[in-house]
């Protein structure tokens, strides 16, 4: 009886396999440390959606509503996750260095999208690449050039 009411509850309370978005997809973990940077600073402007939607279509090889679709499941999972961990471990475990440079450097270019770096997407963009051993080092290289990029 006891054994039948855990189940109960955990069922009630588990999403289903249609609703849990797989987070064990690197692009899916990708995209939701993107979304993570465009909403840390409590705004989120047409500058910063056109961008990302670009970013994750170009980068994924996407149509525009695949990346859309892929967007959303990011967005549904940043705000289930309790931290960056979730997607890094991911990343981590699936990109070669030269993969998890190229996620930092899509970081870097949604946190320039709005025009400026806030300090939030700063300390964002120091926890990921850190959980994701890219030394300081190449974060800040890849910032000045995004930085340098968006610029001109």
């Amino acid at each position: 009886m006891l054994k039948a009411m855990r189940q109960l509850l955990s069922d009630m309370t588990r999403p289903s396999r249609a609703e849990a978005p797989d987070t064990n997809d690197e692009r899916l973990a990708a995209a939701a440390l993107l979304v993570h940077v465009v909403n840390i600073d409590g705004r989120v402007g047409d500058d910063e959606r056109r961008r990302l939607q670009e970013l994750v279509a170009e980068r994924f090889g996407l149509a525009a509503g695949d990346a859309q679709s892929l967007i959303d499941r990011a967005h549904a999972a940043d705000v289930e996750a309790v931290d960056l961990y979730r997607f890094t471990s991911v990343l981590k475990a699936r990109l070669d260095e030269a993969g998890r440079l190229r996620v930092i450097e899509m970081m870097w270019e949604m946190a320039f999208a709005d025009g400026e770096v806030h300090e939030f997407e700063e300390n964002v963009m120091w926890r990921v690449a850190e959980l994701l051993g890219v030394p300081s080092r190449e974060r800040v290289r890849l910032k000045q050039l995004v930085r340098n990029r968006t610029a001109h």
